[in-house]
């Protein structure tokens, strides 16, 4: 095998974490050139199958049960074929969206348990704490389309305010409320929808006091011995 091949699937066994930050931040790049047309629905499909096999591959390096995960993932990319493909009831769509949901927090409980699990903080540690961020932000994108489902008009917006809301419009209001700048134009107007919003402030606020935080005071009181260690 060529070095350079073997380097770099070494660091991708190091550095798991960031291989799952980087393919979640290119498909919100991605996404927007997608949602208009059925090809690229699909594609986007086959993509966030891809971020499903990178989560269940995090997981297994976190000290959560890996079976579990499996157990999420497997009927909902089922369950997501089959109602893409057009067999089934309508509400098989709806299941394959809770058991996602189900899976990104999952995955996100697990790699907070990986990154707390000691008091070091390693590289790959870091990376983590961004794609955890990224998989809570989705997994509560997921919670708003089963909402919308569940209760239509739950949300409005500036544009087309009687419309169902889009994935990209639900991911936007997410990563707006996860990370407490509360710039999104999506706005919930129905009990349900508010719930989660709360829900998903409180989550926001708690990873930064908790797991970020943590992480940083690590890191500075590792640098200051180091630095005290040379002096």
């Amino acid at each position: 095998m060529d070095s350079n091949v073997l380097k770099t699937l070494v660091t991708l066994k190091r550095h798991p974490s960031a291989l799952l930050l980087t393919v979640q931040l290119l498909g919100v790049v991605l996404y927007p050139a997608m949602e208009h047309t059925a090809a690229g629905r699909a594609a986007f499909g086959a993509f966030g199958m891809l971020v499903l096999a990178l989560a269940l591959w995090v997981v297994n390096r976190s000290p959560a049960v890996n079976w579990v995960a499996w157990l999420l993932a497997a009927p909902a990319v089922l369950l997501s074929l089959l109602a893409g493909s057009g067999f089934g009831t309508p509400g098989l769509g709806t299941v394959a969206l809770v058991l996602e949901g189900a899976l990104y927090f999952y995955a996100a409980g697990g790699l907070t348990a990986y990154m707390l699990r000691d008091h070091r903080v390693t590289g790959d540690e870091l990376f983590a704490a961004g794609a955890t961020f990224t998989l809570l932000a989705w997994a509560f994108a997921f919670a708003y389309l089963v909402c919308q489902q569940a209760f239509p008009g739950s949300f409005v917006a500036a544009v087309d305010p009687q419309a169902p809301r889009t994935w990209m419009e639900l991911l936007f209001l997410s990563f707006s409320t996860l990370s407490g700048v509360g710039l999104s134009d999506i706005m919930p107007i129905r009990p349900q929808a508010r719930a989660l919003v709360m829900l998903e402030q409180f989550a926001g606020v708690m990873y930064i006091a908790l797991v970020v935080s943590r992480l940083i005071g690590l890191a500075t009181s590792r640098a200051i011995a180091r630095r005290d260690a040379e002096d």
